[in-house]
């Protein structure tokens, strides 16, 4: 079994398991007796929209509107309209198909469904500020967040505070249409109110939690953002309140399922998988350290699990931007793991982002040998120095290792397998 090969398919197992076409059509409501009207947003959106579209009823009314990343789309659709915008800067195109959506869903009755389609990206791509924010004011607190090594529910919470359609406001705007959302995962947790700032489902955090996190990692906020934290009339929609006492939001597709589908291939490779978690976070650098002083216990000792094995592992870890190179938090990872392997024999690994970019690259991630570091210093490349200056993409783009796959068209957060190998003779062993 060729290890590059093993790890790719680990990796597209993970996709697939998370792909709207298998996991919309058995989550689907029934058609109401009024309209349904699709609305959403997110990596998966166009995705979803096509699913509800090939297995909705012919003979049922069906119109709507999603947004979704640049390049991610799935191309035009009979029913429901498929627009693309910014991510992960919001834009113009962004704030337009919110507002849309808004109008879209205003003036429903009863008997009427707003079928809601969200997965990650969707905070980004649902640009709508809130009144007296202007759309350069949020842009610059998001550049400001994902430099900073925010974690995403800090992230989340800034954003919800400062838009007028997410934190439940979508779903608010609805009302009394029952509100039913089909939502792909890519949080820590898999909670509907963080996952794309949660536009259809109630807000637990606070305006003193947004302040706190904008503080805590030394953001600087323009006056008018700092005025719309400090009103306390701009707090969100909480759980209890009434506008959503037609809500149902539905997790349909999760990391945890990618992971364990991933480990199904693994095992039947003979391989040993240990999921380690799926919501892995804090800086990616970090967790590539601790996780090679795992991978080194597996060989030295056995523990946690034998060799031949496959370390898994999902969430989402953050890179404090302080280089200038191209980078991603999983490619970063990756540097930091190789670095502590220190070329340690028999040890491969992957780490990727599920929805196929890896920070603002067109690039998923990146695979690491056995002799990553070897062949760097032989182009002359120095690890240590690329990860001082964030650069994982420039690295492992020099050594043909990046790991392309295009859009997925879903999101279930980083994918990363660690496979420890005992040599050819014990492998064959365990496979028997």
């Amino acid at each position: 079994m060729d290890e590059r090969d093993l790890l790719r398919r680990m990796f597209d197992a993970a996709v697939a398991a998370a792909s709207p076409d298998r996991a919309v059509p058995e989550n689907l409501p029934p058609p109401p007796r009024g309209r349904t009207v699709v609305v959403g947003a997110g990596k998966a959106a166009a995705a979803m929209a096509r699913a509800v579209e090939v297995h909705w009823p012919a003979d049922q009314p069906l119109s709507g509107l999603v947004v979704t990343r640049y390049g991610h789309g799935v191309g035009p659709l009979r029913r429901i309209e498929v627009l693309e915008a910014g991510h992960p800067a919001p834009d113009a195109a962004g704030q337009e198909a919110a507002r849309r959506m808004l109008d879209l869903v205003g003036g429903l009755g009863p008997d009427d469904l707003v079928l809601g389609l969200i997965s990650g990206g969707g905070s980004a791509l649902l640009a709508l500020p809130a009144p007296g924010v202007a759309l350069a004011d949020k842009q610059a607190v998001n550049r400001a967040l994902l430099n900073s090594g925010a974690a995403i529910h800090d992230i989340n919470c800034v954003r919800k505070h400062l838009s007028a359609i997410k934190a439940g406001r979508l779903a608010a705007a609805a009302a009394p249409a029952e509100v039913v959302s089909l939502i792909i995962s890519d949080v820590p947790g898999d909670d509907p109110s963080v996952i794309a700032s949660g536009p259809t489902a109630p807000d637990p955090s606070t305006l003193a939690e947004a302040r706190a996190a904008l503080a805590r990692f030394s953001i600087a906020v323009p006056p008018a953002v700092r005025a719309r934290l400090d009103d306390p009339a701009a707090e969100t929609p909480k759980p209890g309140d009434p506008a959503f006492a037609r809500v149902s939001n539905r997790v349909i597709a999760t990391p945890q399922g990618s992971l364990e589908a991933a480990a199904s291939v693994a095992r039947e490779a003979g391989y040993r998988p240990l999921i380690l978690g799926d919501a892995l976070e804090g800086e990616a650098s970090e967790v590539g350290r601790l996780m090679s002083g795992i991978a080194r216990q597996v060989v030295a000792h056995g523990q946690p699990v034998p060799a031949p094995c496959v370390l898994i592992s999902g969430g989402e870890t953050t890179v404090t931007v302080r280089g200038k190179g191209r980078g991603g938090r999983n490619v970063e990872f990756l540097l930091a793991l190789a670095i502590g392997l220190g070329g340690l024999p028999g040890v491969w690994a992957l780490a990727a982002d599920t929805d196929g970019v890896d920070g603002a690259e067109e690039v998923a991630g990146a695979i690491l040998t056995p002799d990553t570091l070897a062949r760097a210093q032989a182009l002359g490349i120095d690890a240590k120095a690329r990860l001082a200056d964030n650069d994982g993409h420039g690295f492992f783009g020099a050594l043909g290792d990046a790991v392309v796959t295009g859009p997925t068209r879903t999101n279930v957060n980083d994918f990363r397998a660690i496979l420890i190998g005992r040599g050819r003779n014990d492998l064959e062993g365990a496979r028997g």
